[in-house]
């Protein structure tokens, strides 16, 4: 089997209650993820499930439960944690398997499932495509016996251990007393164990999005609706703000002047005091195709470099793990530092700002704007069928516009893996002939997404 029915770029999501987040697909996915790890040995075999704070996490975690009780492995639920505490909890409590559900920054209608191996990491795209092919067999068989179904108990304590790992990531010698801090938790995974962590290493904690109904995940709130932090920052005086998304595996961070700082800005921090100090591995970070060329420039004037994957943060955990670096992340707020994580972790990155606030002395302001961002332009081009990136005017237009920005930009174009687009982004530094050169690609994809005649 080739062809993924299930799993998209970051595990299985959708719309709930409508194919594929039903619950009888969460049910044939813990059986089938059940026997799968469940293979070798006559131990008990375990695993942990974490979630958000989406409604429709009460009808996907039993139908899961249920599936995985049946093929014999224990079950630990977690209740609201962010998606980085599951993976580090599978570790630590050396399951077979962990479970997150949730579908991360999108609005509550929608939910997702998310799985990790025993050693944290997201599962390969192999293991997944044989996960597959065992839901859509026959799960009859390998059914656990009445006395071998696994037992399912509630973990309560489960918070207060991630809070305890996420505090020991702040040196020692370090304390964010005398600090005001917001921290929007986008009424999500995070709402209890952010503000907690934050205040028991010192600060005085402005907390936004700590209120979850079921439906407000993400609503107007969180990493990407940074206005909600942004006005509790001015509102409240305070040092700076931190808005997680609804899994808490991305951030985006405001200084005290309500200025936003995107993901690019938080990784040129992090490189730069961590090279200072010798910490930073593989002499430089990874990011995606989508980070500015400013970030670029700024690690090669210190020495460093940056290496691009495809969009989506397994593919810059993979090159970290084949090049061992320990920085890598996203634009849009995904910082994976896996000197403590596995995947990317919104609150620890927080605390790496935060240390180097308090080591400088400095004001959140004068730390921001590590880099000036080349000038970018984005234009999203929807298309009903066809493969226009295969169309000869549109391979010209971009061999047009590359020769036009002569090595002071670049061009990528790129179609969305979830949607029917086309992604066409241009920078340089001329920010009108980066207009320019994206307009006529722009106008290439649509003449060649057009039907014939």
């Amino acid at each position: 089997m080739s062809k993924r029915s299930y799993f998209g770029t970051d595990g299985i999501r959708g719309q709930a209650n409508q194919f594929p987040m039903t619950p009888e697909v969460a049910l044939r996915v813990g059986m089938a993820a059940g026997k799968l790890f469940r293979s070798g040995g006559d131990r008990r075999h375990l695993v942990v499930i974490g979630k958000d704070t989406r409604l429709s996490g009460y009808m996907i975690e039993p139908a899961l439960v249920a599936g995985f009780a049946s093929v014999g492995m224990d079950v630990r639920l977690f209740g609201p944690l962010p998606t980085p505490a599951v993976a580090m909890m599978t570790r630590s409590m050396r399951a077979d398997l962990g479970v997150m559900i949730s579908a991360s920054h999108n609005s509550f209608a929608d939910n997702g499932i998310k799985l990790f191996g025993p050693d944290g990491y997201k599962l390969s795209d192999e293991m997944e495509l044989r996960i597959e092919t065992l839901m859509d067999e026959g799960l009859q068989e390998g059914l656990a016996g009445p006395k071998d179904l696994g037992r399912v108990v509630r973990m309560d304590e489960a918070q207060a251990r991630y809070v305890e790992i996420v505090k020991a990531t702040l040196p020692r010698t370090l304390s964010l007393s005398g600090l005001r801090v917001v921290v929007d938790c986008a009424n999500g995974a995070s709402y209890k164990v952010a503000p907690t962590a934050l205040y028991e290493l010192g600060a005085e904690v402005i907390p936004v999005g700590v209120g979850p109904n079921g439906y407000n995940i993400n609503d107007e709130c969180g990493s990407t609706h940074p206005a909600a932090m942004v006005r509790a920052v001015k509102e409240y005086r305070a040092d700076l703000g931190i808005a997680l998304d609804g899994d808490a595996d991305r951030l985006v961070i405001c200084d005290e002047k309500g200025q936003v700082i995107d993901g690019d800005q938080i990784m040129a921090l992090i490189a730069s005091a961590w090279a200072a100090q010798g910490r930073l591995k593989g002499g430089g970070v990874v990011a995606t195709v989508m980070s500015n060329l400013g970030l670029e420039r700024f690690l090669q004037a210190r020495g460093l470099t940056l290496e691009r994957t495809a969009v989506g943060d397994r593919y810059v955990m993979q090159r970290m793990r084949e090049g061992d670096f320990n920085l890598g992340g996203e634009a849009s707020g995904h910082i994976i530092l896996s000197d403590y994580s596995t995947t990317g972790d919104g609150l620890i990155a927080a605390l790496q700002v935060l240390a180097e606030l308090v080591r400088t002395g400095s004001r959140m302001s004068d730390l921001a704007r590590q880099f000036q961002p080349a000038p970018q332009k984005l234009e999203n081009v929807r298309f009903a069928a066809g493969r226009p990136l295969e169309s000869d005017k549109v391979k010209a237009a971009i061999a047009e516009g590359e020769a036009r920005l002569n090595g002071a930009g670049r061009v990528l174009v790129r179609a969305s893996g979830t949607e029917r687009l086309i992604r066409v982004m241009a920078e340089g530094d001329d920010e009108k002939l980066v207009g320019q050169v994206v307009g006529q690609i722009a106008e290439a994809v649509r003449l060649a997404a057009q039907p014939a005649g």
